[in-house]
């Protein structure tokens, strides 16, 4: 009895931890610019993508390093800056599973998928966000066509072409801010965000 207790108790704060990462995620009772820890909304992220980072039967778990700063906040629309994180993250799992088809686990593991998020503040006045993988990469067409709305390098009921597209509208016309991209064919992706600190 008192080990389904304990099992019990594990099991709602995992749910309670999942669902205040939703509220976090999503911000839905803040439709407007509000002051807030960017580090929460990153890590809400990550947390609601987990089942997607854990190690599975064909691959190790994808390796997410942490390089952050100290920041202050950031005044924002935190659910759509949320939301870019979302697409920037899927958009490199989704690349890690198509180029790790064919390579073994042991070799998976000896060189594992990563991803590496960064944050700084540049000049006290903007901040810097960026999120990085040491997957496939892109070839120069595919990069200067990412942004654009409806291209997809997806499978036909995959991917709308979409998530990218909003990412650069929600970092450039509702935050003042801008978005880039930089990849190299086997070497991976990078992409900056930087925004201004205060609105």
């Amino acid at each position: 009895m008192s080990k389904m207790i304990a099992s019990m108790e594990v099991g709602t704060q995992r749910i309670r931890d999942i669902v205040l990462s939703l509220r976090n995620f999503s911000r839905m009772d803040e439709a407007d610019f509000k002051a807030v820890n960017l580090h929460d909304g990153i890590e809400s992220t990550l947390l609601i993508l987990q089942f997607r980072l854990k190690e599975k039967t064909e691959r190790p778990e994808i390796q997410v390093i942490r390089e952050y700063s100290e920041l202050p906040l950031v005044e924002c629309y935190a659910g759509q800056l949320n939301q870019v994180f979302m697409n920037i993250l899927v958009n490199a799992i989704d690349a890690f599973e198509e180029s790790n088809i064919g390579r073994t686990f042991e070799e998976l593991k000896a060189h594992p998928n990563q991803i590496r998020i960064k944050t700084q503040v540049i000049d006290n006045q903007v901040i810097g966000i960026r999120i990085s993988d040491n997957g496939k990469g892109m070839s120069e067409d595919v990069r200067n066509r990412i942004f654009d709305p409806f291209f997809t390098t997806k499978p036909v009921g995959k991917g709308t072409g979409m998530g990218m597209a909003i990412s650069y509208q929600i970092i450039t016309e509702k935050h003042q801010g801008t978005l880039e991209c930089i990849s190299t064919i086997g070497q991976g992706s990078e992409f900056i965000i930087q925004i201004p600190l205060k609105q």
